[in-house]
């Protein structure tokens, strides 16, 4: 026992402990409760002002789950083994890609899989193929399968680090986006793609679902939820799942392994550790979580194309690491909330300013200094086209360069992103008023 000293921590399962206090136990608890009322809204959460969380809301914070199931994976392999990456599209893509073979149907019959050249190159009349399975066989498959290739590409990879392992994995991105070209009754149409296994449980190839999650209605007989609540339920406790193998990764030995390879790779080979082997399982250990990711996104999609598998959205990764705080699941999670919400905020905050444009007061001058209509005599670097071409650009082209320059801002000022910017707020409050 040690009385007075209750964060005293005695022992290294004290010291590794998901949460060591109490108070993080209650505000974990606490923050689960109040997205699961956020979520479900219409009375149950009455005192939850509806902007919040409502049925604007929920879509894109449904969107964020399978990219940050995907993002836990690159911080496995960037934030935790330190080996940095730009192929992790890649990885979500051959996740993808498995799940719609394996659970997609084939929409031409027994002409199904015909090459898609046969067909004179028309969409509607090439065949796309899918066996059609359950989704507790198609989304596993596509974890391992991503894993196996990430192994297969490892040796390569792990024998080179820093700019010359970027360079490498650039190069899946690429090769891809031409496997993508060569097999289009997988893929579909290179630029509208094709459609995906829906979210579902079924427990094999019957007509009506074990648990249907594309219709409204009640779930296990018990509460009544809508089409997007349940596919959040169901997202979401897959997330949880996989943060829980995350955290529990970085405890065992092989997460200190990865971490000691992260800090002096050198350094850890002299005392024994195996170098090659722990990078081979950090890499198939993030492609296992990239496919994970890649398949829920694209089911949940409902139809993607190969070129959304590109190098932006490797870039994207990096950017949610350095936002969030790399080798941490909170500052991961912190991060692709950023990140992946960020379009959305700015898209709405554009439309309002757009409805304010002439309102007069202040309000309207930013509206009018920010945005254009094209017309001749405005000079705003927004347009409130969504087509606009060149200067000014449309808010979904802006979308990158706020990514690029979140990124010069964070490395320069806060290297450790939004959670090193938590850790400094908690940190300050611990030992006020002796801040010193």
């Amino acid at each position: 026992m040690s009385f007075g000293r209750p964060h005293l921590r005695t022992s290294y399962e004290q010291d590794s402990a998901i949460f060591p206090t109490w108070w993080q136990k209650g505000a974990a608890a606490f923050a689960l409760l109040f997205i699961t009322l956020m979520v479900l809204g219409n009375g149950a959460a009455a005192a939850i002002p509806n902007w919040l969380f409502g049925a604007t809301w929920l879509a894109p914070f449904t969107l964020v789950i399978p990219f940050a199931i995907a993002a836990l994976g690159y911080n496995i392999l960037t934030g935790v083994t330190g080996q940095v990456s730009l192929g992790h599209a890649f990885f979500m893509g051959v996740g993808a890609y498995t799940a719609v073979a394996l659970g997609g149907k084939g929409d031409g019959g027994a002409k199904a899989c015909i090459p898609f050249h046969e067909n004179l190159g028309l969409l509607e009349s090439a065949g796309e193929c899918g066996l059609g399975l359950p989704i507790w066989i198609w989304l596993p498959m596509a974890g391992v399968l991503a894993a196996l290739v990430g192994i297969l590409v490892s040796p390569a990879a792990v024998k080179v680090r820093g700019l010359y392992l970027a360079i490498v994995t650039v190069g899946l991105t690429f090769i891809g986006l031409h496997i993508a070209r060569m097999l289009p009754e997988y893929a579909g149409d290179y630029e509208s793609g094709r459609k995906w296994p829906k979210l579902d449980i079924r427990l094999w190839k019957e007509e009506t679902p074990s648990i249907d999650l594309n219709e409204d209605g009640k779930w296990f007989g018990l509460i009544h939820l809508t089409e997007e609540q349940k596919q959040f339920f169901f997202l979401f406790a897959i997330l949880l799942v996989m943060m829980a193998f995350a955290k529990n990764l970085v405890r065992t030995r092989t997460g200190r392994a990865l971490q000691a390879i992260r800090d002096r790779d050198v350094a850890a080979e002299v005392m024994g550790v195996p170098e090659q082997h722990y990078k081979r399982i950090g890499f198939a250990i993030s492609s296992f979580y990239a496919g994970i990711g890649g398949a829920l996104w694209a089911s949940y999609q409902g139809r993607v194309s190969p070129i959304d598998f590109s190098l932006l959205l490797s870039v994207e990764f990096v950017a949610i690491l350095l936002i969030g705080g790399a080798g941490t699941i909170a500052g991961t999670m912190l991060g692709v909330t950023f990140v992946e919400l960020l379009p959305k905020v700015v898209e709405r905050l554009t439309g309002w300013l757009a409805g304010e444009l002439d309102s007069g007061g202040v309000i309207s001058t930013i509206a009018n200094f920010l945005l254009t209509s094209g017309q001749q005599g405005d000079f705003g670097p927004v347009s409130t086209s969504p087509t606009a071409p060149g200067w000014p650009m449309s808010v979904f082209l802006w979308n990158p360069v706020i990514y690029g320059v979140l990124i010069v801002v964070f490395l320069i000022f806060e290297p450790h992103g939004l959670f090193g910017i938590w850790l400094k707020f908690r940190n300050y409050w611990k030992g006020w008023p002796f801040s010193y």
